[in-house]
């Protein structure tokens, strides 16, 4: 069974940071691309940031320079620092991994407020 839990979320003044984690179970993690994808009120879900396999990022426009995507293959975890946070980075973030199925987290909320 594959279980991919977010863990990290809470609030956060402007300005601030948090780590989000993503502990994976029941894929081959190390074969797997990850992401991190937000969905805040009333929009659509969108790609946050990626890593591949091999450890090849790539970041939304809105996020570089500010978010650093990262895995650890010996714990089964992708995270994502977010430095910087704004107001307009509130939303719930989920978690990614890319296969013949993607499989999604439940999520984690991240508030910052300003």
């Amino acid at each position: 069974q594959v279980q991919l839990v977010e863990s990290g979320g809470g609030l956060v003044q402007a300005g601030g940071s948090l780590r989000l984690s993503c502990a994976a179970s029941g894929i081959i993690f190390s074969f797997s691309a990850m992401g991190w994808y937000r969905q805040a009120p009333g929009k659509q879900r969108e790609l946050v940031a990626r890593i591949s396999s091999i450890g090849s990022t790539n970041y939304a426009d809105s996020v570089k320079g500010r978010f650093t995507i990262s895995r650890d293959n010996a714990k089964n975890t992708v995270y994502l620092l977010m430095n910087s946070l704004k107001p307009e980075d509130t939303a719930v973030y989920y978690c990614n991994s890319e296969g013949p199925i993607d499989y999604w987290g439940k999520g984690t909320l991240v508030t910052v407020s300003s």
